[in-house]
């Protein structure tokens, strides 16, 4: 019996242990699938749940923490769950990750007030981290680089599919049952997926790299030691948390709960500042940090990382703002406001399905960098469109970034992946997930900040885009010059928003252009069956 077959695959210089194409793949798949649904559809379900859940429980001062504390939860654990999954394997993590959801999911539907529900989503958000970063660690893991494009783009569906329907079934279930069933009905979806993940997935033997190997490139690595398994940093991870706590609890209250120049953000901001450096000192001690330098070092990872970052920012204008644009300034309904919204989320999928025989010919770096400069064209075109216009107008805008964006995010994924061995796979998968979601923070606070400014230009006074919204949509509130202004205000406030976004389509570019080699240093993939091909472009350089 061969090394392959036994499941100890050994990790040479050009190597990566990778599970071959087992019959049994399609269950786990399906699985993965399931989890993906999970996580996309709980970030969307309860949106439109708030006023019942609000008129149940009351806390209306501090509905947003269902959202940030969810939020915060999955951001600041993915990094321990990825070095987690290449420590002990993907399964266990996977497993606690569902059942830490699951269970979750139960505690909030038996809340009996706001702070309960809250911290019962935040614990939802620490199996939600597991679920997110280990599943496109598993997906890249049993799928060679050939067919890796498939089972991301599968993934990609589940979350756009999810994406337009979860305030739809948030809005049935809280209308016609009751708000608690938006978490009930996650149980029967998560026992399935954990069946079939318990049953169905074969992880291959781990090689754990020489501990001196911290710093060392897979390309000139040796042999792996399967017996050096080291322990645990738990006060790294510990470190971790602590820090992102601090810093996306100040990114996400920064003018919202609290004016960000005032006590709170500043002890906020500086508390994470201190732990920040506490975490550097900790994590460079380590013998197993879990944030290695090596995510830094490696010029492909941390371009990576830096682009998908300012892709987490640029994503605030559509999801964020474009809703309230749609039904402020086009006068939609939530629902059709939604739609123009999903003409993202259907084309994305799309493209990302067809972005393999894209960078099969030109590589990884360059069909991202096209899919990048779409969508800047496309953020740049938005400020131009005519006022008030036609609901089609901007959903051919959204349908247009999604396309884009499909050629983007795929390739990188797909790619960085490919540049490591197994045992760093989860490693790099969540440090670029956590990297994007940062980005999100990032850029709901400071976009947030840009709309209230040029609300406040326009109208004389401070302005904030919610309220604005509101008034709006009450009719008879505001006369007809009135309301003309305002939706004029708020019509520029988006524009702003979207151009603060090109920005940040640019920055990508730059980090894509100026820190990304030409081609990504692929690594040839060893498994028992048919060598998957590898593109030629994606030579090492």
């Amino acid at each position: 019996m061969s090394a392959a077959a036994r499941g100890g695959l050994p990790v040479s210089a050009t190597s990566t242990t990778t599970a071959a194409a087992p019959p049994g793949r399609r269950p786990v798949v399906a699985a993965l699938m399931l989890g993906m649904g999970l996580a996309a559809l709980d970030g969307t379900v309860v949106a439109t749940a708030v006023p019942q859940i609000v008129g149940d429980l009351g806390g209306l001062s501090v509905f947003s923490w269902l959202f940030s504390g969810y939020l915060l939860a999955v951001t600041v654990t993915l990094p321990v769950y990825g070095k987690l999954s290449d420590t002990f394997g993907r399964k266990p993590v996977l497993v606690a990750g569902i059942v830490l959801f699951l269970l979750g999911s139960l505690l909030c539907a038996a809340a009996w007030n706001m702070a309960s529900l809250i911290a019962f989503r935040i614990v939802q958000g620490l199996g939600g981290g597991a679920l997110q970063g280990t599943v496109q660690t598993i997906a890249a893991d049993l799928y060679p680089l050939k067919e890796r494009p498939r089972i991301q783009a599968r993934l990609s569906s589940v979350w756009a599919a999810s994406s337009v329907a979860g305030p739809a079934a948030g809005g049935l279930l809280a209308g016609y049952a009751d708000w608690r069933w938006i978490f009930l009905v996650n149980i029967p979806i998560g026992l399935l997926a954990l069946w079939l993940v318990a049953r169905h997935l074969v992880e291959p033997a781990r090689a754990t790299r020489p501990a001196n190997d911290e710093a060392t490139d897979p390309a000139t690595a040796g042999p792996a030691d399967p017996a050096a398994r080291r322990p645990v940093d738990w006060p790294g991870a510990l470190a971790v948390f602590a820090t992102g706590a601090l810093l996306l609890t100040a990114l996400v209250q920064g003018g919202v709960a609290w004016p960000w120049l005032s006590a709170p953000s500043l002890a906020l901001f500086g508390g994470a500042l201190v732990l920040g450096a506490v975490t550097v000192v900790v994590e460079r001690r380590a013998a197993e940090p879990i944030i290695p330098g090596w995510v830094w070092r490696r010029r492909t990872i941390a371009a990576v990382n830096l682009a998908l970052g300012a892709l987490g920012l640029l994503m605030v204008a559509p999801t964020v703002f474009l809703p309230t644009y749609a039904q402020a300034v086009l006068g939609l309904g939530p629902i059709a406001a939604g739609f123009v919204l999903s003409a993202m989320t259907l084309s994305w999928p799309v493209t990302a399905a067809f972005a393999n025989r894209v960078y099969s010919r030109i590589g990884f770096r360059l069909t991202a960098v096209f899919g990048m400069t779409g969508a800047l064209l496309v953020l740049l075109a938005f400020p131009f469109l005519p006022f008030p216009g036609e609901p089609w107008q901007p959903a051919l805008l959204m349908l247009l970034l999604g396309a884009s964006l499909g050629f983007f995010q795929l390739p990188l994924i797909v790619g960085v992946q490919s540049t490591v061995p197994y045992e760093e796979r989860g490693t790099t998968t969540a440090s670029v997930l956590f990297c994007r979601q940062v980005g999100q923070s990032v850029g709901a606070a400071l976009f947030g900040a840009i709309a209230n400014g040029v609300l406040s230009a326009r109208l004389g006074g401070t302005g904030d885009l919610d309220s604005l919204a509101r008034a709006l949509d009450t009719p008879g509130a505001l006369t007809a010059s009135a309301a003309d202004h305002l939706r004029r205000a708020v019509d520029a406030a988006v524009d702003y928003v979207h151009l603060g976004a090109a920005v940040a389509a640019a920055l990508s570019l730059l980090a894509l252009l100026t820190l990304a080699p030409r081609r990504f240093p692929v690594l040839k993939e060893a498994a028992e069956g048919p060598a998957p091909e590898k593109p030629a472009e994606e030579a090492a350089a």
